[in-house]
Formats: C-alpha cells, sequence, structure tokens
C-alpha cells in the first residue's frame, strides 16, 4: 500500500473543508441601484457603504433566524465608523450589530429551518425609508416593495427621509398587537402599506400574504431601489 502524501492530504482536507463551509452558508449580494448613497446594514453581518451601483456580498450560516437586512440614508461616519444616519442609524456606528431606526424598510430571513426551507420577506413593520427587493437565485418568489411610500406617506406617520409605522408613532395595541385578547387586524393605516406593497408586511400578523420560503441551498439578492 502506497504511502499518503501529507502534502496532498493537505490540499485535499483544505478543499473539503472549504467545501463544506460553502455548502453550510449563504451569499446575500446587496445592491445599491439607487442614484444616491446607501449605506447598508445586516443583523448578523455588519455594514457597507454602498455608492450607486456597488455590490456587498454576506455569508449567512444555515441555521441563522432573525437576520436582517435594511438600507440607511443620509449618513455621516468618521474614520473610525462612528457617527449618524437619518434613517436606519444602529447606535451611531457603520458596521451594525443592533436593529436600525425606524423608519426603515427591512428583508428578514431565517436560513435552512423546517423541511430544510428558507424564510424571507419584505416587513414595514419598521416603516418604510428605501424600496428594496429579494430575488433568489433558486426558482423560488421574488419580492419587492418598490411604490412610493415616503412621497404618499399619511401626515400622522410621516418623517424625515421616510415613513413611519403606525405602531412607532401611536404605540397602541390596535396597531402594535400587543394584546392577543383584542385581536389583531388589518387598520386603515396597514391597508396604505399592503395597497402598495402587497408583498410586505404590513401589520405584525399579516403572514399569509408576507411569508416567502425557498428550498436550502439558494443564495439571495438584495437590490435596493428596483424598478417600478
Amino acid at each position: 500500500m502506497a504511502a499518503t502524501n501529507p502534502r496532498s492530504l493537505s490540499v485535499f482536507l483544505l478543499i473539503a473543508a472549504t467545501w463544506v463551509a460553502a455548502a453550510q452558508a449563504a451569499t446575500f449580494n446587496i445592491t445599491n441601484g439607487c442614484n444616491y448613497t446607501v449605506w447598508a446594514a445586516a443583523v448578523p453581518g455588519g455594514g457597507a457603504r454602498l455608492n450607486p451601483n456597488e455590490t456587498w456580498s454576506l455569508e449567512v450560516a444555515n441555521g441563522t433566524t432573525g437576520g436582517r437586512i435594511w438600507g440607511r440614508t443620509n449618513c455621516t461616519f468618521n474614520s473610525t465608523g462612528q457617527g449618524t444616519c437619518l434613517t436606519g442609524d444602529c447606535g451611531g456606528v457603520l458596521v451594525c450589530n443592533k436593529t436600525g431606526t425606524p423608519p426603515n424598510t427591512v428583508v428578514e430571513f431565517a436560513m435552512n429551518q423546517y423541511n430544510n426551507l428558507d424564510f424571507y420577506d419584505i416587513t414595514l413593520l419598521d416603516g418604510f425609508n428605501i424600496p428594496v427587493q429579494v430575488s433568489p437565485t433558486y426558482n423560488c418568489s421574488t419580492v419587492k416593495c418598490a411604490a412610493d411610500i415616503t412621497g404618499e406617506c399619511p401626515t400622522q406617520l410621516q418623517a424625515p427621509g421616510g415613513c413611519n409605522n403606525p405602531c412607532t408613532v401611536f404605540n397602541t395595541t390596535q396597531y402594535c398587537c400587543t394584546s392577543s385578547a383584542d385581536g389583531c387586524g388589518p387598520t386603515d393605516y396597514s391597508k396604505f402599506f399592503k395597497d402598495r406593497c402587497p408583498d410586505a408586511y404590513s401589520y405584525p400578523m399579516d403572514d399569509a400574504t408576507s411569508t416567502f420560503t425557498c428550498v436550502g441551498g439558494s443564495d439571495y439578492r438584495v437590490l435596493f431601489c428596483p424598478s417600478f
């Protein structure tokens, strides 16, 4: 029996480890299709400045739950990554480690969950600041929210740079669905969002028309400012 070449074995193990790691992660390619700078943010993942047409590639491990991706606007950061954003600010840092401040349009995801499925959605429960689209690389549903929600925002929900969700503004059981005893259904405000972005969550119990699945193993493209 021939002796094993240690160098060949090391190379094989490195390739095998790389393949296994790749199989256990999904890539989110986050592209700025807007004509202005967007500071992309992700938890887990951090953050990055994206000038128009730039892309940030983010690796997300299988089994990740509660993932969120969003865009921040009108940010100013110093050389150490400290600063502020008009919308979507995550504690005054470029590399986020917590969720953003409303209003901000959010992509949510959970990878490789029940029956080997990925779950993903767009939610307006934190309001709206940037149009966004999510496209799996597999043959699964593309979802988007590309309406001019900021320009059409009801007066009571208007905010600098975006449009707030009513829970953020009024903080009542009716809009936040904080009490199951009182039920939770659509309101005039949630219908405003739903009419313009049918794919997106418009109130907390809007699961039936707003949660999408794809077989685990897909990669995803997140596009800020998709075409209408």
